[in-house]
């Protein structure tokens, strides 16, 4: 599949996906020609990819855990690379989990409780 294809089939902008290339997080061949093909398992990867970096997680990350295929080659700094993503991700989901509920008891306070709105 060509770029534009992958663009299209993922929402992601040409743009994008030359961006995540030059970052080492998607690695397309190339023909004689010098055109990028991606295979078909790339718009599962750029999705990953899109919703690694709209979580907050550094394209410097999802790089070092590109190289990973398998458990049995996960090395020393890919674990540290999992187990500090995943304790960032842990404090920012507690971080927004106490944000709703103290919502919620202000919708309660004013008789507008959570299952009224939206």
């Amino acid at each position: 599949m060509r770029i534009g294809e992958l663009a299209e089939a993922t929402g992601a902008t040409v743009r994008a996906i030359r961006y995540y290339e030059e970052q080492g997080l998607l690695r397309p061949e190339r023909t004689a020609s010098g055109q990028r093909v991606y295979a078909p398992d790339a718009v599962d990867q750029v999705r990953w990819i899109r919703a690694l970096l709209r979580n907050g997680f550094p394209s410097r990350a999802i790089a070092k855990l590109r190289r990973c295929t398998g458990a049995e080659e996960v090395t020393p700094e890919q674990r540290a690379v999992i187990y500090e993503e995943h304790a960032r991700i842990e404090a920012e989901y507690r971080a927004i989990a106490a944000t709703r509920e103290r919502f919620a008891s202000v919708l309660a306070f004013i008789g507008d409780g959570p299952e009224r709105s939206g």
